[in-house]
């Protein structure tokens, strides 16, 4: 069964694919069921610790080791239940999938399921559900990730597991015609066959960006999915699914030094691989405001999405957007909530953020800021523009008090701690895992907090100015086709 989730501040939400993305979800049955780098040292146990504001900050410890062949692990004790999520990251996501086989990056993901040199098709699911856990694959834009949260004592066993998958997957073509269909039956149901499917997650991006790489059906056309062979699926394998592509983190009650002798038993003698230039991803400067129209058959009533392009992941303006988020969009409290629902009457709702497929922090390339809502149909997209604009011009046009500051700064570290609790913890190996891949510095977890406190007036105006100006954004409509 396929399912989506979304780490966020309130918990687990589960829903299409708009929460999170392509993902392989395996619910349990009822029961039945270059050298070794020197390890950063590890802090002492997890307590709090001040911050800029005088509140008080959970530190997550954190060691991070690298095998010979490239592997990188990052390891994370925390005693407070029985209980190990191990995830297994791997560096490619469908930004950089093959052009003309989209959806490609998914429909492997979904093979990873079909079996490998020891556990026979579906028999790794079967294992995880023995041994009392539960497991899950996701596809995103800048990695694809498999994991397992299981009671301490299964946490060898999910190793052995997970590296026999890395060393040789069971590629056949009989499973890959099967999945074939699984995904284009999943594009289906989540997409084709669903109102409003694919709003706003799946059309923004194709809308709003110029750059391929970015702008592709991530989810897959039918006919690319059908145009993927037996060699495609094994090159690809071959490729990305290599140590020094991947990352390996630990989170949950073990004994570190147990748990990196076990990751190199079973991981270490895997051959690393040389990997292919990456991709230019950029995307250019927007200039000028786009708009597009969707007529959607099943919808029953209007729909309207706007997308603003993000500034550079950690650049200073990339922080005061999260604020801004939260300003703006985040919570009942918000300026946009406030005008347009709670004032104007103009929706019920006004919801989205950065990376709609994830949070603010796990991807790695260009990204949008999206906000979306659902109206009446005698409410013109003019007007809803009027009123967001009149939010959205307050922050442009003059700094924000030092009380919403400190307001947007609270809720901030109130969702970063939400999404490393979801998920029955697994946010903080997300986290971890993404930090080790795009920044080969997983520790970044606990300077979250300092960035947001760096964030003066001044920048959120500045970076409002740039990143929330009426020339770069996109306006979608969806309007029913009654």
């Amino acid at each position: 069964m396929m399912r989506f989730t979304r780490l966020a501040a309130t918990g687990l939400v589960a829903g299409t694919l708009a929460c999170t993305g392509p993902q392989a979800t395996v619910q349990p049955e009822k029961p039945v069921e270059a050298q070794e780098a020197s390890p950063t040292p590890p802090p002492a146990p997890a307590e709090a610790a001040p911050t800029t504001q005088g509140a008080r900050r959970f530190q997550v410890p954190v060691e991070y080791h690298k095998l010979d062949n490239g592997l990188k692990v990052v390891l994370s004790r925390d005693s407070s239940a029985p209980k190990v999520a191990v995830g297994v990251y791997y560096n490619i996501g469908f930004r950089i999938e093959p052009k003309d086989r989209t959806g490609f990056a998914h429909l492997f993901e979904h093979m990873m399921f079909q079996g490998s040199k020891n556990l026979g098709k579906m028999e790794f699911v079967r294992l995880v559900q023995a041994n009392g856990g539960v497991l899950n694959g996701s596809t995103r834009f800048d990695f694809t990730n498999y994991f397992e949260i299981v009671p301490s004592h299964a946490l060898e066993t999910m190793l052995w597991a997970e590296a026999d998958r890395m060393r040789g997957l069971a590629v056949t073509q009989e499973n890959l015609v099967n999945q074939q269909g699984v995904v284009k039956n999943e594009v289906k149901v989540n997409v084709l066959n669903q109102p409003y499917g694919g709003f706003p997650w799946l059309d923004m991006p194709q809308l709003a960006n110029s750059n391929w790489y970015n702008a592709h059906n991530f989810y897959g056309d039918l006919e690319d999915l059908d145009a993927a062979t037996l060699e495609d699926v094994q090159a690809f394998f071959k490729t990305y699914y290599a140590p020094n592509n991947a990352v390996v983190v630990l989170v949950g009650d073990f004994e570190s030094q147990q748990a990196l002798a076990w990751v190199k038993k079973y991981f270490s003698d895997l051959p690393a691989v040389p990997q292919p230039p990456q991709p230019d991803i950029r995307e250019p400067r927007q200039e000028k405001m786009k708009r597009s129209e969707k007529v959607d058959p099943l919808a029953q009533r209007p729909a309207f999405a706007l997308a603003y392009h993000m500034p550079p992941r950690n650049s200073p303006e990339y922080w005061a957007m999260g604020l801004l988020h939260q300003i703006l969009l985040e919570g009942k409290d918000s300026a946009l909530y406030q005008n347009l629902v709670q004032q104007k009457g103009l929706t019920g709702d006004v919801s989205g953020g950065t990376n709609l497929l994830g949070n603010m922090y796990n991807y790695n390339g260009p990204m949008l800021w999206t906000l979306s809502l659902f109206h009446d149909a005698d409410k013109s997209p003019e007007t809803l523009l009027s009123a967001i604009d009149e939010s959205i011009e307050k922050v442009r046009t003059s700094p924000v008090d030092a009380a919403t500051l400190e307001r947007a700064r609270i809720k901030a570290r109130s969702e970063l701690y939400g999404q490393m609790e979801g998920i029955f913890g697994f946010g903080t190996a997300d986290l971890l895992a993404s930090f080790a891949l795009f920044d080969d510095d997983p520790a970044r977890i606990n300077r979250l907090e300092d960035e947001l406190a760096k964030v003066t007036p001044e920048l959120i105006q500045k970076t409002a100015q740039e990143y929330l100006r009426p020339d770069n954004r996109t306006l979608l409509v969806v309007k029913p086709k009654s």
